[in-house]
């Protein structure tokens, strides 16, 4: 886990100004006809800004379910936005990954049945529970997996339970690869003559496929070695918060916000902190909200106040995007646009009617090579036809 530290959007400026001038809790928790909120709409359309923004709107309940019980970790998990999933997962305090719906599917089994691998691996690195099933079939996440035909992701969690722990986030990783040795000197050594032979044997008429990478390979040593805190891209992009305790299938992290609360930032860095497995309580602050900001479009106040645009006069000062408004799909902004109606100064060419058939015969299938062929021949009874005019007209003149 991470803390990296982000820039303001410049897409976000009118969520910042929402939260600015203050939002008050029935704002916050105001939801659509599903009971959806507004973090659960920028996590199904992928909106990584206004997920990032709502991390500091008050009285925001990252946990809300709707009227089916998805959660926004839910909804993210099923279209497959990993940045999405990857951030509500460490930046968001008090998230709970082991939430049910209705159908009793969590966050993982959802990720699992639509083949996002690797949201998958996010929530299973993250302390997803892997043998959690649901209430109506009592399939777990690989057995959805499997049952939807996604293999790839049942050999995705598969590798991940043969390697349940990442020790590249490790400070005690040595980025040395312990059978490169091993592997140069079996390279460089000198060969007896009937290994060149049947070396060159193998060459000749042996069939390359392509196939896995190698198991403590050389390419998945390099995977580690540009993964790891001692990577310079890691080093210098992010800031690393408890080296001491990497990422573990079936190990609850908490969010960085949680770290920061719980510990100072020099026990982050320095000693061995774990992260705990009990719940954390979210503390919020509460604040007051001011007059509601004026939406600014357009200077003509009858277009302004039409009845497309009142649709949705109820979100107007919420920090939902207008786009999701209900019954305000067709004109997204807050007035409706004028549309200008011009006719063609040319006629519209009439249709062709086509010949009436008779129902009760079939038509035989007309063949292109057919047709060809009637074409050829009229040509040469043409051209006969020609030869023979002139032939006639030589005699006549003789």
């Amino acid at each position: 886990m991470t803390h990296t530290p982000t820039k303001t959007p410049r897409d976000n400026l009118s969520l910042r100004a929402v939260l600015e001038r203050g939002v008050t809790k029935e704002e916050v928790m105001e939801v659509n006809i599903n009971g959806w909120n507004g973090l659960m709409v920028a996590c199904c359309k992928g909106f990584l800004d206004i997920v990032h923004g709502l991390h500091s709107c008050p009285f925001m309940n990252v946990n809300h379910q709707d009227n089916e019980g998805n959660t926004a970790l839910m909804i993210a998990s099923q279209a497959g936005h990993v940045s999405t999933v990857m951030y509500l997962l460490n930046y968001y305090a008090g998230i709970d990954i082991e939430l049910k719906d209705c159908r009793g599917f969590t966050a993982l089994i959802k990720a699992a049945m639509t083949g996002r691998d690797d949201v998958m691996a996010a929530l299973v690195m993250a302390g997803a529970d892997i043998h959690a099933v649901d209430s109506t079939k009592g399939k777990c996440a690989r057995d959805w997996a499997l049952k939807t035909g996604h293999y790839e992701t049942a050999f995705r969690l598969r590798r991940l339970n043969l390697r349940p722990k990442a020790e590249q986030f490790c400070e005690t990783f040595v980025p040395e690869w312990p059978e490169l040795k091993e592997k140069v000197a079996k390279a460089t050594a000198e060969k007896t003559p009937r290994e060149k032979i049947s070396q060159r044997i193998k060459d000749t008429f042996g069939f390359k496929f392509p196939r896995d990478p190698q198991d403590n390979g050389a390419l998945d040593h390099m995977v580690r070695i540009t993964t790891s805190i001692r990577s310079p891209l890691i080093s210098t992009g992010c800031h690393p918060l408890c080296p001491t305790s990497p990422p573990e299938v079936g190990k609850r992290r908490l969010a960085v916000p949680d770290l920061l609360k719980k510990h100072s930032d020099k026990d982050l860095e320095e000693s061995s902190v774990c992260h705990s497995n009990g719940s954390v309580s979210h503390m919020i602050p509460s604040i007051h909200s001011a007059e509601s900001i004026t939406a600014k479009c357009c200077v003509n106040t009858e277009r302004r106040g039409s009845i497309l645009s009142l649709a949705s006069t109820k979100v107007a000062s919420t920090f939902i995007p207008r786009s999701m408004a209900r019954r305000n799909s067709v004109f997204p902004s807050s007035c409706v646009p004028e549309i200008s109606l011009s006719r063609p100064s040319n006629a519209t060419p009439k249709k062709e009617k086509k010949k009436k058939r008779d129902k009760g015969f079939l038509e035989p299938p007309k063949w292109r090579y057919k047709e060809i062929r009637e074409e050829k021949k009229k040509e040469k009874k043409k051209s006969e036809e020609e030869s023979k005019k002139r032939e006639n007209s030589k005699r006549d003149k003789k």
